[in-house]
């Protein structure tokens, strides 16, 4: 497998070769089944270590180079990376399985075939042997981790063995003694990589699955059981173990090479770390190889910087430069991580306060342990992050200095490079140029939010003092609505995507076309259209002010400068007018000071107070049907009382999607208990968040319309709209912020009233449906079901 030459070309071309087909077949992947970021990062961290590994050996190894068997064996390394890379990419899913299967079991195929080769070509060796066993190794570890969801954790115990048998070398001396040759461990080796490769396709039933990766364990328990035991009944043969062999000059020469070699895979660590942090991208959707391939005018300066300065601020540059870089990564990934969720980048000025509310809805969503692990291990990331860099650039900083004249030609040829590229504009992705100054860009970006920010607040307190109701007296406001009980429901999530161009929607029209004849045979009718929200993703708070309010609300300074004015919301209006006003928020858990404050709630229900003792469905703290329920026994259901306006903020399509709760007899719902013995819908996590999402809103505009059937009186006004859409993992990249909005009613003259705003009948918005700003509605509302204000536009 490995030749006996003393030559160092194999120690430096084989594994550069290695790398440079790693990098091929993942882009090859990527551009032909799709590759995230974790499966490139995992599939070049691979390559990366593996690559390192066998230059290590041949550099300790000087008179073996590759041969035809190594080659092989290489190949099989690198297709081993390209599995490791899609087991990351789809780990938990399926949805690259066929690919990784058809890599892995090539991998497998041509273990037979380098030992084939080594023995036709007399090449075997045992640097050969062991490059075969920890490429085989490698692979046995990255079936196992992909298969372990799925058929068990135990499956890990697969993978982890031999690197457990060789930590256990490490702190026993007499494991390290070697082994004599056995093919029945070729054998066993075989067997776990075709029973993970038959696993990992899903093929068979998942016991008997389970059958034949217990019965692979064992074979591999009882080989390295037999193998441990050999070592045991020989250890006094294999002499002291604290005995060090003397070096030599040649041993000596050997490890200043490794030193080197190190020294060097080091810097170019430092070198790629640099690069890689100014010219990634922050937006998922730019997030792509060919992104990458930009060449930084931030960093050619500070090279040069690095050459120019004398030494005490040169390393003044490296403890400056790092941090700011490290600072440069954490907004990066805020940035990206905001663009995921939200649909817009980072605000600095203003994204900070929403730290505890993060926390709690994440503790809420997946349980305080989980939480926490999750928080202390982003914390160790934001110190990493500025770590890292600072290090990696104190290295380059020694490295510039102590290669002068190289560093200052490569200065050099870089800034032509770079004019060249900036003066052609020329660019791989669109809007990301290749002569790349995006880190200076990014740091103007946020200053300029921050100054935006702080100018909107005078803007915005000018639109608070014009109010064309707020002076209206309460016996002209609401006067087409008197006697009716009126419910502003907002349905968590429920966005276009909806209803609207995706997977799921054809069967979230089909509960909506279903409920549509349920509200025609309860003697209800409705009209729908399309409000654009002040949010995305989340932050629903900042829609419900919104739609309130009649201003546009799409940050927290915005929310804070509302909450804290006397504006007047259509909870305010109706109160004005005469109704008893409440809240129902499942999802609060303590007292909201604003209900009462800004709003003027005569009463705030939360999930503490309404009775309910079921389980909590992942966020949600209580089925809609619950919501619902509650709403009717403590306050729709009693009898000589003024008419209701109600704002219900519903839950159970709120984000993970992960449990949903089913749909049950409302006779049967009690105080919510009879929920903890019943099936739970866990397709989010089975078939990925759009079959939960999808399952989500089907269910609870099921329940509005089963709601409406069996309690709904003839005085009843329904407004249901969505808060926002889903995050971009539903929603896709790009999506609009539009939201369902539809208007049920009993009596004809209330939907007589909107026939002018051009909406359509049912609940379902068609596409051709006007399109109107979320803070259009108050007034609009106000308007159609009392008189216009007398001077539009005056405070």
């Amino acid at each position: 497998m490995f030749e006996y030459r003393g030559t160092l070309r194999s120690a430096q071309g084989g594994p550069l070769i290695g790398l440079a087909a790693q990098v091929l077949l993942l882009t090859a992947l990527a551009a032909t089944v799709g590759l995230g970021p974790a499966g490139w990062l995992v599939g070049l961290a691979c390559g990366l270590a593996m690559d390192a590994a066998l230059a290590h050996n041949l550099l300790r190894n000087r008179s073996e180079r590759i041969g035809p068997a190594g080659w092989v064996t290489l190949v099989r390394a690198t297709l081993a990376v390209g599995v490791a890379a899609l087991a990351a990419d789809s780990l938990g899913s399926s949805a690259q399985t066929a690919p990784l299967v058809a890599l892995a079991a090539a991998a497998l195929a041509l273990d037979y075939v380098d030992g084939y080769v080594a023995r036709r070509t007399g090449t075997e060796s045992t640097l050969g042997a062991r490059w075969d066993g920890e490429v085989d190794a490698f692979l046995i570890l990255v079936l196992a981790v992909y298969v372990a969801p799925s058929a068990g954790v135990w499956v890990l115990l697969i993978g982890v063995a031999r690197y457990a048998f060789l930590v256990a070398g490490w702190l026993v001396g007499w494991m390290r003694a070697p082994l004599p040759r056995r093919d029945w461990r070729k054998v066993v080796a075989a067997t776990q990589g075709v029973t993970l490769t038959i696993a990992a396709a899903g093929v068979l039933p998942i016991a008997l699955t389970r059958a034949g990766l217990a019965a692979a364990l064992a074979l591999l328990a009882e080989s390295f059981g037999r193998d441990v035991w050999w070592l045991w009944s020989h250890r006094s043969a294999s002499g002291p173990q604290t005995a060090v062999p003397e070096r030599n000059a040649a041993g000596d020469a050997g490890h200043g090479r490794v030193r080197v070699a190190i020294s060097v895979v080091l810097t170019l660590l430092a070198l790629l770390f640099v690069w890689a942090a100014l010219v990634a991208p922050d937006q998922p959707g730019h997030f792509t190889p060919r992104a990458f391939v930009r060449l930084p005018l931030e960093g050619v300066i500070v090279i040069a910087l690095a050459l120019l300065l004398p030494a005490p601020a040169r390393r003044l540059l490296a403890w400056v430069v790092g941090p700011a870089i490290g600072l440069l990564i954490v907004v990066k990934v805020l940035d990206y991580g905001f663009f995921t969720a939200f649909d817009r980048p980072f605000n600095p000025a203003e994204d900070w306060s929403y730290r505890h509310i993060g926390i709690e809805t994440l503790r809420q969503s997946i349980g305080r342990t989980s939480a926490n692990l999750v928080l202390a291990g982003a914390a160790l990331a934001v110190v990493a992050a500025f770590v890292l860099p600072t290090l990696a650039m104190l290295r380059l900083n020694r490295v510039v200095s102590s290669h002068r004249r190289v560093s200052l030609k490569a200065v050099t040829a870089l800034s032509l490079i770079w004019v060249l590229f900036w003066a052609l504009g020329a660019q791989l992705v669109s809007g990301a140029h290749i002569a790349s100054t995006s880190a200076a860009d990014l740091a103007v970006t946020e200053v300029r939010t921050v100054q935006a920010d702080i100018h909107d607040r005078a803007v915005f307190a000018a639109e608070l003092r014009r109010d064309p109701y707020g002076n209206t007296p309460g016996d002209r406001l609401l006067t087409g609505l008197r006697g009716k009980d009126v419910l502003l429901v907002f349905v968590e999530s429920y966005g276009q995507v909806a209803v609207q161009g995706s997977s799921f929607s054809p069967k979230v029209d089909s509960v909506l076309a279903e409920g549509t004849k349920q509200l025609q045979s309860a003697g209800f009718g409705a009209r729908s259209g399309w409000l654009t929200s002040s949010t995305f993703g989340g932050i629903s708070w900042l829609a419900h002010s919104t739609m309130q309010s009649g201003l546009w609300i799409d940050n927290p300074s915005r929310y804070d400068q509302l909450v804290a004015s006397n504006r007047m919301t259509l909870s305010t209006a109706f109160k004005r007018a005469g109704w008893r006003t409440v809240a129902d928020v499942p999802s609060d858990n303590r007292y909201w000071p604003q209900g009462s404050s800004f709003y003027h709630y005569d009463k705030v229900y939360n999930r503490l107070n309404v009775g309910y003792h079921g389980p909590t469905y992942a966020y949600a703290s209580m089925p809609d049907q619950f919501v619902y329920l509650a709403l009717q026994r403590l306050e729709l259901g009693r009898t000589g009382r003024p008419p209701l306006f109600a704002e219900v903020d519903l839950v159970s399509s709120h984000e993970p999607w992960t449990q949903v709760p089913p749909l049950i007899g409302w006779n049967r719902v009690g105080d919510g208990s009879v929920f903890y013995k019943l099936p739970v819908d866990m397709s989010g996590q089975t078939d990925g968040p759009w079959a939960g999402y999808g399952h989500s809103v089907e269910y609870t505009m099921s329940t509005l319309f089963s709601f409406v059937q069996h309690y709904a009186r003839k005085n009843l006004v329904m407004v249901v709209l969505g808060d926002h859409q889903p995050a971009t993992t539903v929603s896709g990249l790009d999506a609009s912020h539009d939201v369902p909005i539809s208007i049920i009613a009993h009596d004809p003259s209330v939907l007589q009233r909107i026939r002018g705003w051009g909406w359509v009948d049912g609940m379902r918005p068609s596409p051709q449906a006007p399109v109107w700003p979320m803070s259009a509605f108050r007034d609009r509302f106000l308007g159609a079901f009392g008189p216009q204000p007398a001077t539009p536009g005056s405070s």
